[in-house]
């Protein structure tokens, strides 16, 4: 990257360009879009986690005042090329394919599964007339314990599969036997770990609108891979790419679950074609909790093998993955956690037998952090269990297992769910702990901590490391246009979700053609504005698609320096860009504005363009990275615990982050907090329970507890940035690296404030009843 070229607005803290909309109310989510006729759908949704269906009485909603439509599996099968919409992603270990259907026909297999839609003139008659649907359904035994749902003889969870093992692999490498037998040390411990959803302020929802005269189905959705959304509609209703357009608008947050695609996705544009008129569904947040999807149960029993000084020379052991009901992701949570366990730890020897479970809950699917909590956790736990056990304080253990810097890059013995080899690119992981260490006084804690102990109070102090693959591929794309008017249109086929992606993304281009970010127009999330892309998810928007905007600026850059070169009479190496016009270094008068350039290669009639340029002033990349690049950051908390009510209460939080270069270090923080509020929920609070039927009991926030501003401690957040060399910005992802090590950090705070009673916590979330019955039980 030459001096003229370097993207000097990247790593400011500019200001995000979203939210002039946002803060005076003129945002545009789905539920703010209104289409003229526009109606109204509600589905009928099964009450069961398991059962034959029999048949549905749907006459008296169909009679109903307002009523426009009411819809069944049977009513939608002769206007779909399949019942089931095509979106398992391929994975060689998969035994079923299990896809989620549009409507239910003949079996539910969670409560929550839609099994009917009904379209009103309002969402009231809508939500009167779905409550007059009657569901004749036999009752079937669910599976719900993915432990007991393996065992033979157990109920399956879906009569079409033999059973519900829907998968097993193994992750191993090197000698791990021989490795057990010589340690001095073994110990082993079994973990029970939940995660719960996303719970985005918004919803899921989704408009369509299908226009008779150009033939064109348009689909506003609170996706994060409109693209991918695109694709499953066109197959689904057998449309033609170019008579389908998706839209992801302004999404309040992902976080995951809007990754996938749902039977709402196909269902709602299929009521629009056959009705003749908009429809439009948003989902409640009774919907929210028993219908979108989430991350459920993991089962790990694992033991570790360590030399007298704490290093570790193995790990082995078993893992058992809650699937729930259907397939719309793969097997890629289970798989994350696998490798993610590694961490940024030498471990000469691994072997974890891996097992997948159908159940009869809605899908698991990823939320911020896909999985690799939960192999977080488990590596975090086992060395604290080798310290602990070994006399040997726990930031020593770590220390002396953490790669060295010299060995980067450091290519693991672990492949990627693709089949490429897992390689960490760059980082300082022992520096970048050390950091975290004096930052939060470490070394002063034990002083600290007895003083409170003599003052009655017991606190405690934990910390966490962690490494993330992000920047995932294939790949990206960014095109830019300038027009005579002047103005720079920048389209991607990234997505918003609320992380400042336009910001972000400005701010690359911007610091290419020399002007404010503010001028330049960004447009994510819509197919019609570019027509590949794939989207929001594993932290991959800023250093993928950024690398996409920072190709085209450059091409759009260099272009019209060639083309000022002809109109100004000078080579183009003594033109300069500044301010969003060329100009010849050392006389500002003799100037072109972009506008300008993009006039004359727009062309006039029978008069030829500059030599050797093409039309327009426009370029147009999908950048492709060759490899995942590799996050890393440590975390420390400090907890206060009331032994008597088992009341947890963080007292500082601590983050050193590094993912690469900061392209807005604003953005990184707000990015990163919101991860580290996410990893309390998950260690503390957040717990999807269901009854022994398998009815979701916990349908709202009253009963689902989120992290809130009165539980949250001052996080501070710190950075080093170790540049990758994998894209040309040098950045890495950071959406969910906030997210991975927090429960780890918190959990070791909490055993280290109580650590007289020498508890072990094991299970996830550590409620106050749980760490009340670990007291009484010590």
């Amino acid at each position: 990257m030459t001096a003229a070229e370097a993207p000097a607005w990247l790593g400011r803290r500019v200001p995000r360009i979203e939210d002039a909309a946002l803060l005076r109310g003129r945002g545009q989510f789905v539920g703010d879009i209104v289409r003229p006729g526009m109606l109204h759908a509600r589905f009928v949704r099964s009450p069961v986690a398991h059962g034959r269906l029999l048949g549905l009485e749907v006459e008296a909603a169909r009679r109903a005042p307002g009523v426009r439509g009411v819809f069944t599996a049977e009513d939608f099968r002769p206007h779909l090329t399949s019942p089931e919409l095509a979106v398992a992603m391929p994975a060689g270990a998969i035994r079923y394919v299990v896809n989620p259907r549009v409507l239910a026909a003949d079996e539910v297999c969670y409560a929550g599964e839609a099994v009917a839609l009904v379209v009103a003139d309002t969402p009231h008659a809508a939500e009167d007339a779905a409550a007059l649907v009657r569901l004749d359904i036999e009752l079937l035994p669910p599976a719900l314990d993915p432990g007991s749902a393996l065992e033979p003889g157990a109920p399956r969870a879906r009569l079409g599969c033999a059973d519900n093992l829907l998968a097993r692999f193994t992750v191993a490498y090197g000698e791990v036997a021989p490795a057990f037998e010589v340690a001095p040390h073994v110990f082993r411990d079994r973990f029970h770990l939940h995660k719960g959803g996303g719970h985005s302020v918004e919803t899921r929802g989704v408009l369509a609108e299908h226009d008779r005269v150009d033939d064109m189905l348009t689909v506003w959705s609170s996706a994060q891979m409109p693209h991918r959304n695109k694709g499953v509609i066109c197959a689904a209703l057998g449309r033609a790419e170019d008579r389908v357009r998706v839209v992801a608008p302004d999404v309040g947050g992902g976080f995951g679950p809007k990754f996938v695609c749902y039977p709402e996705d196909v269902a709602v544009p299929l009521a629009a074609l056959l009705l003749g008129r908009p429809v439009r569904w948003i989902e409640d947040r009774r919907e929210n909790f028993a219908a979108t999807t989430a991350e459920r149960d993991q089962l790990w029993d694992v033991e570790v093998a360590a030399d007298a000084q704490g290093r570790l020379l193995g790990l082995r052991g078993r893992l058992l993955h809650d699937h729930g009901a259907d397939t719309p992701y793969g097997i890629a949570l289970p798989q994350n956690s696998a490798t993610n366990l590694l961490g940024p730890y030498v471990l000469p020897a691994y072997r974890l037998e891996i097992s997948v479970a159908l159940t009869n809950k809605v899908a698991a699917t990823p939320t911020r952090g896909a999985g690799r909590p939960q192999g977080t956790f488990v590596m975090e736990r086992m060395l604290d269990r080798i310290a602990d056990e070994l006399g040997i304080e726990r930031a020593e253990v770590r220390r002396r297992n953490l790669i060295p810097p010299l060995a980067m890059p450091y290519r693991t013995p672990l492949t990627t769910r693709d089949g490429a080899a897992m390689i960490y690119d760059s980082g300082d992981y022992p520096a970048c702990m050390a950091d975290a260490l004096r930052l939060a006084g470490y070394e002063d804690f034990r002083a600290r901590q007895k003083a409170a102990r003599e003052a009655g109070r017991h606190i405690g102090i934990g910390l966490s490391n962690y490494v993330e693959g992000t920047s995932r591929g294939p790949f990206e794309t960014a095109a830019i246009s300038i027009g005579p008017s002047g103005q720079v249109v920048l389209s991607t086929g990234a997505s918003a979700q609320g992380q400042g992606t336009a910001t972000v993304l400005a701010q690359v281009c911007a610091g290419v053609l020399d002007m404010d970010p503010a001028r330049i127009t960004v447009r994510t999330g819509d197919t019609a504005a570019i027509a590949q892309g794939l989207g929001a998810f594993a932290s991959r928007q800023g250093p993928v698609a950024g690398a996409a905007v920072l190709q085209a600026a450059r091409l759009v850059r260099e272009k019209a320096l060639l083309a000022a070169s002809h109109l100004l009479e000078a080579a183009p190496e003594d033109l300069e860009l500044v301010n969003g016009a060329v100009r010849i270094r050392g006389i500002p008068a003799d100037r072109l504005s972009l506008g300008q350039v993009a006039q004359v290669l727009q062309g006039m009639p029978g008069f030829p363009l500059p030599p050797g340029l093409s039309p327009g002033l426009s370029s147009s990349v999908a950048w492709q990275p060759e490899a995942l690049s590799y996050a890393n950051g440590t975390h420390v908390a400090e907890a206060m615990v009331d032994p008597e009510t088992g009341r947890i209460t963080l007292l500082r939080y601590l983050v050193v982050h590094d993912s690469g270069r900061l392209l807005n270090p604003s953005l990184a923080e707000g990015q990163i907090l919101g991860g580290v509020v996410h990893g309390i929920g998950h260690a503390l609070l957040e717990e999807t329970l269901f009854d022994a039927q398998g009815v979701p009991a916990t349908l709202g926030y009253p009963a689902y507890r989120l992290p809130s501003a009165p539980i949250l401690p001052w996080i501070e957040i710190h950075h080093r940035e170790t540049p990758t060399p994998l894209n040309p910005l040098g950045a890495k992802g950071v959406g969910e690296g906030g997210t991975i090590p927090a429960a780890a950090a918190i959990v070791a705070a909490v055993e280290d404030a109580l650590r007289p009673a020498r508890i072990r916590i094991t299970q996830l979330p550590i409620t106050p009843r749980r760490l009340r019955t670990l007291l009484a039980a010590a």
